[in-house]
């Protein structure tokens, strides 16, 4: 008998409008708690999204969610899917960081990116520096943050930060995990196999896929790193039913989407993760578009998950 495919879950609730569930801003919070209290018996972690909004939706701000989720749910492991470099200074992040891993006895895990969004830099007063400019920031804050977080006094010094005699007590112990979110070939999968523990990607096809791991194969051969030592993890939106038409009809317009959701019925879903699973991912980070019913989360928990180890 073969083993089961080694894949864990994390669920990624929503912050508010993304377009794909229904959100009742009077309702949010108690939506939040009846998604939250099902979702930890399962996942072995919950993921807050940074984005500050698009225009003028309903949104609530990533850290003071995965604060509150912290206290509230001690049992899973926590983690960004993934903040914004430009939103907050790496020092105050390793700060925020190291503090959370204290206070949640270790179970904080850094997903950290460049930005994208021009819209919300714009509205809330953010300078948008090119894409390159944003990927070598975030090459120097994940040099930050390892610096506050592993030395005491901590100094760095480059082109867009700087620290000096910093202390950063209490080191983090251990030092949380920093996965860095983003798939560029040429630059963000260079700092990826340079500085991250983890790399998150988007749902994408097969061969999409499997091009940015040949590339980021081959920027770990450059930096003498083992491309086995990062951990692959990957976020897709889930849209399952038991009738696989529904799904599909549920799915809609996603389904031509530059990062393709997975859909269809139990068995089908389980079949696509398999191919993730195959390809070296160990970590699936899961988005449900039912909210408030939770009828689509429940059916992969009983009928998707027990399929993997």
């Amino acid at each position: 008998m073969s083993s089961k495919p080694r894949m864990s879950f994390g669920y990624n609730p929503p912050t508010g409008v993304r377009n794909l569930e229904t959100i009742r801003p009077r309702e949010f919070l108690s939506d939040l708690h009846r998604a939250l209290d099902a979702a930890s018996q399962s996942f072995t972690s919950l993921w807050v999204s940074d984005h500050i909004n698009y225009g003028n939706e309903f949104r609530v701000e990533c850290w003071t969610l995965l604060t509150w989720i912290a206290a509230r749910y001690p049992g899973p492991k926590l983690g960004t899917i993934v903040m914004s470099n430009s939103f907050r200074s790496p020092a105050l992040m390793a700060k925020m960081g190291a503090s959370l891993q204290h206070l949640s006895s270790g179970r904080f895990i850094l997903g950290y990116g460049a930005g994208w969004h021009e819209g919300e830099y714009r509205a809330f007063g953010f300078d948008y520096p090119s894409p390159a400019a944003r990927i070598d920031m975030l090459e120097e804050g994940v040099q930050v943050i390892r610096k506050l977080w592993t030395e005491a006094p901590a100094s760095f010094a480059g082109k867009y930060y700087r620290v000096e005699n910093a202390h950063c007590e209490p080191l983090p112990d251990p030092a949380p995990p920093i996965m860095i979110g983003g798939a560029g070939e040429k630059k963000t999968l260079r700092v990826v196999a340079k500085h991250a523990d983890w790399w998150n990607d988007l749902s994408r096809r097969p061969d999409q896929t499997q091009r940015k791991l040949d590339a980021l194969r081959r920027h770990c051969q450059a930096e003498g790193r083992s491309y086995d030592s990062i951990r692959k993890t990957f976020t897709t939106r889930i849209f399952i039913h038991r009738d696989r038409r529904r799904a599909r009809d549920a799915a809609g317009s996603w389904l031509d989407s530059d990062q393709p959701p997975i859909v269809g019925d139990p068995r089908e879903v389980t079949d696509a993760l398999m191919q993730w699973a195959d390809m070296g991912f160990d970590l699936c980070i899961t988005v449900f578009p039912n909210f408030q019913e939770l009828d689509d989360m429940k059916l992969f928990v009983d009928q998707v998950m027990p399929h993997f180890a």
